[in-house]
Parts: structure tokens; C-alpha cells; sequence
């Protein structure tokens, strides 16, 4: 028996599978096993997986020449191998905060779509980092031909990504990534004032019947994925506040999705209905005032701040931090300068 889970979200890109043995299971190496089973995959790609961990028999780490026995319960997270067009390097532009052999982390700009795929052929992140990839003096001796995601951001979403080098890098990030034990958090500019200075948002998120581009809240798992969304006030504008948002899961569209639920959807997020005066007043100078916001931000007002994870290599916890773009910067004071200036 055989279940299959893929979190398909612009954060988290891996396949998680279950098998339970049959009855009549004889004794077989697992990597052989989960070869026989898993499409589009090699002895090697098993074997690394279970070398960082990603193997569990009866909830214990095996190693490759575990024998498969009768009724044990089988789970592997794996990289999800994104299958589009032809990769071509691309001599992009790419601001990279940090990089070693097995990883790097680059600050993706907003109106950045991250890989290829319908719509948009080239001109992705991806694209670029292959070119510079390919022209560095040395590559890693594992290096597979690619840059390895594990997690995406939207188009207009800014901030901090990590990118594999290696397949080990890969597969280890990935079990990291489907153990929530990786640290994101998230600026995000939202609409409307908060009565709490911090809470969760808790909530099941699947697409929507009507428009199957967006993310919207059900009650329970039969139409959506448990999602959990933690958030603090970072600053208060009245008709607008400043918040960091702390994921716990990553689910597609997800701060977007949770955020507009409860009342507080992103400030100039077109998808999501952030990009109307949603609050304040009804005089003609603040309508324009915040469309002249509007016209600084490309997209929604959402920035991946920070990132921390366990270092494959290093053994040890790094983190990374980012600032806002300038744009979003510039709003902030705007509505600073607003507010000192105004009465609500």
C-alpha cells in the first residue's frame, strides 16, 4: 500500500511517500525497494536520502541495506524533481548574501518568477543561477547540473532563498524543510489595525472552487492543508500596521491566504484584494496618498526577512537576515510621516 503527499506551495518543494509491506514482503534492501516504487528516481538519489535521514522504518532512520520485512511501515521525503523546459544559464543579475560550496542564499527581487514553467520560459531565477553556477572556477564534485530548490517564493515577494549545490545538500534541506525545523520569518505590510499584539492563525487552506489561481480558508482537511501562521506587531499606522509573520508550515500563498481571512489581507496584493483603500478615511488627499504608495510597491508588501537552518556540512545552526527592499522602506516612512501628521 502506498500513499503519496506533495507539498505544492512557492515555499516548500518536496514528495513525501508511505508504503506499508505486504504480508507476503520478502526480505529486500530498501533502497532497491523504494526504486522499484518511486517514478522518476535512482539507487543514488535513495541512498543519499538515507544517509541524511530521510528514510524512517516504524518511525526509525534505516540505512540502504535495511531489509525490507513484512508490515513495516516505509516513509522518505525526496527533493521534488520540478520537471518543465530545457534549462538554459541566463546572464541575469543575481544578489547572492551568501554562498560555499554545497548551498548559497540569494535575496530575490520582487517581479522575479523563481523557476520556469507556463507563462514564463526564461528569465528566472533559476536561469540565472545556472549561468552563474557554470561560470564559477570550481565546482563542488557532486555538483548535479542544476540549482536545487526546496522552497519558492511568489513573483512579487521579496527576501531571502536557499539554493542546493549538491544532491546531498538537496535531500538533507528537504527533510529540514518537511520537519519544520527551519527558521522563516516574514515582514509583511497589511491592511487595517490589529486589537492583539501578536497571535496564530491555525486554518486549513486549499484552493478556490471559483478562481483555482487563488488560496482560500476550509474548516477541515477535505478541502485544504493544515496551515499555521504565527504573527507579532511590529509597528502600528492606524489604518495600516506592520507585522512579522512566522511560518510554521509552507503552504502555497499561504501569509497571503491567512492574512486576508482574518480581516487583514497585504497591502497591495492585486490577488488577495489588498490593492483598494480598504481603511481610512473618505477625503481625496488619503485616497491618493495611498494609491501613490500603491505605485512604489510591484506587488504585494511581503519580504522574506530572515532564514535559518542546520548547515549540511558546517554541522551547525546559520542564519541570515535581510533588509526591506527600498521601496518598502520608503512606504513605512510615508505612513510615518502620515500618521505624526494626522489624527484618527
Amino acid at each position: 500500500m502506498v500513499t503519496k503527499t506533495m507539498d505544492e506551495q512557492e515555499e516548500d518543494l518536496f514528495e513525501h511517500y508511505n508504503y506499508v509491506a505486504d504480508n507476503g514482503q520478502e526480505k529486500l534492501r530498501i533502497d532497491k525497494f523504494l526504486m522499484d516504487r518511486i517514478p522518476n528516481t535512482s539507487r543514488n538519489k535513495i541512498q543519499i536520502a538515507a544517509h541524511n535521514g530521510n528514510i524512517l522504518v516504524n518511525k526509525l532512520k534505516v540505512k540502504p541495506n535495511y531489509k525490507v520485512k513484512p508490515k513495516d511501515i516505509i516513509s522518505i521525503v525526496l527533493p521534488y524533481p520540478l520537471r518543465e523546459l530545457e534549462l538554459k544559464p541566463q546572464n541575469i543579475p543575481v544578489d547572492i548574501v551568501y554562498e560555499d560550496n554545497e548551498l548559497c542564499i540569494v535575496n530575490k527581487a520582487a517581479n522575479t518568477v523563481v523557476h520556469p514553467g507556463y507563462g514564463n520560459y526564461d528569465g528566472t531565477l533559476v536561469n540565472a543561477l545556472l549561468y552563474h553556477f557554470n561560470n564559477l572556477p570550481e565546482l563542488p564534485s557532486d555538483y548535479f547540473g542544476r540549482p536545487g530548490l526546496v522552497h519558492r517564493l511568489d513573483k512579487h515577494t521579496t527576501g531571502l532563498m536557499v539554493i542546493a549545490k549538491t544532491e546531498n545538500t538537496l535531500t538533507n534541506l528537504a527533510k529540514q524543510f518537511f520537519d519544520r525545523t527551519t527558521q522563516r520569518r516574514y515582514q509583511a505590510l497589511v491592511w487595517g489595525d490589529f486589537t492583539e499584539d501578536k497571535g496564530t492563525i491555525d486554518l486549513y487552506i486549499g484552493r478556490s472552487i471559483k478562481n483555482r489561481k487563488l488560496m482560500i480558508g476550509y474548516p477541515n482537511k477535505d478541502h485544504g492543508k493544515h496551515a499555521v501562521t504565527h504573527f507579532k506587531v511590529i509597528e502600528r499606522f492606524g489604518y495600516i500596521t506592520l507585522i512579522e509573520c512566522k511560518l510554521e508550515t509552507g503552504r502555497t500563498h499561504q501569509i497571503r491566504a491567512h492574512l486576508k481571512h482574518i480581516g487583514h489581507p497585504l497591502f497591495n496584493d492585486l490577488e488577495y484584494g489588498g490593492d483598494k483603500v480598504l481603511k481610512g478615511t473618505s477625503f481625496t488627499k488619503y485616497k491618493q496618498f495611498v494609491e501613490n504608495c500603491f505605485r512604489l510597491f510591484p506587488g504585494q508588501a511581503l519580504h522574506a526577512k530572515s532564514l535559518g537552518f542546520h548547515h549540511p556540512t558546517l554541522n551547525k545552526e546559520v542564519n541570515f537576515d535581510s533588509e526591506l527592499p527600498h521601496y518598502f522602506l520608503e512606504v513605512l516612512n510615508k505612513w510615518r510621516r502620515y500618521t505624526n501628521s494626522s489624527t484618527f
